[in-house]
Formats: structure tokens, sequence, C-alpha cells
């Protein structure tokens, strides 16, 4: 095990997030600026840092097992590669950096539902494969994201029915942490 959170936590945590990412994308005109987030340089840079310290942390802390000899390349390998990809990587950098943060917040939820008795868990776990495979998307597929948001975004309907199936899963986890882990 990577992380040690307990099932509460990590239920807590992603409730929580949840819940407040899909309140803000249901009350906030989104329109005016998220069809601009794939694009958005800054973003990408910031998301693209977020996603550095965190490999880095847990490339530093993490057993290798028979792979710790590769530790010191890869810790200079990483900052190398971050400052590459932010002069070279033009072309949906955000949406690409989330990708990863996603990929990268998906596992410490499977770890704290890995081997949990309560069936109530699979809330967790469907949330983080659906972490990961977006993540895996946005990052070999970066401009599928622009259309996403394009179809989300078409009819205001529609955004606050995907918006509402986030805060109808967020406050499942939510409940779910408070009643069943």
């Amino acid at each position: 095990m990577i992380y040690h959170f307990s099932l509460h936590t990590m239920g807590l945590v992603a409730g929580a997030v949840l819940i407040l990412l899909s309140l803000l994308a249901i009350f906030l005109p989104v329109e005016n600026f998220l069809p601009r987030f794939p694009r958005s340089r800054a973003a990408g840079a910031a998301l693209l840092t977020i996603d550095l310290i965190w490999s880095f942390w847990l490339l530093a802390t993490m057993e290798m097992g028979e792979f710790s000899g590769f530790r010191r390349p890869l810790l200079i390998v990483l900052p190398i590669g971050f400052f590459l990809v932010l002069r070279f990587v033009d072309e949906f950098l955000a949406v690409r950096a989330l990708g990863i943060l996603c990929l990268l917040a998906a596992e410490p939820l499977l770890d704290a539902a890995f081997l949990q008795p309560q069936t109530s868990r699979l809330f967790l776990t469907v949330l983080a494969y659906l972490m990961i495979v977006a993540g895996l998307i946005w990052v070999t597929m970066p401009y599928l994201m622009r259309d996403q948001l394009d179809w989300s975004l078409q009819q205001i309907g529609r955004w606050r029915f995907l918006s509402g199936i986030g805060l109808a899963l967020g406050v499942a986890i939510l409940v779910c942490a408070f009643v069943a882990y």
C-alpha cells in the first residue's frame, strides 16, 4: 500500500470534492470560461505543477523493490520532463495535465477500498475507474475533452443533468462515508 488512508477518510474527501465541483458546475456560469479550459496555458501549467509535485513525492517515498536503483535517475528525469513539456507541448496542455491528475488521484481511492468488506465501497471504486478511463482518454486524445465540453454545454439542461449525476454520486459517497465506512 502506497497510501495509508482509511475508507472513511477517502469517502469524506472524494464525496466533498465531488459535491463541491458539481455545485460549482451547476451554479457558476461555466459556459463563459469552461470552453477555453482545454487550451488554457495557465491552467495547464498549474495542473502540471501539481502533477509534478505529487509524482516526485510518490517516486521519492514509494517502495520500488528491485527497481529501487532507478529511483535517482527518475527523480532527475521527472523535473527535466516537466520543463520540456511546459516548453514544447502547447496543444491541450490543461487537458493532458488534468488527465494525469485523474490518474494520480484514482490510486488512493482504489487503495482505500481494497479488500474492504462493505459493498458500498464500490461507489469509490466506480468513481476511481471513471477517473482512470477519463484520464487515459484525456492524456492520449485531449481533443475529445473539447468535444465533450462543447456537447455538454450546448444545452444548459444537459449540463445541469450531468452535473446533477456528479452531485448524486458525491452525496452517495459522503453518506456512505458517515454511515457505512
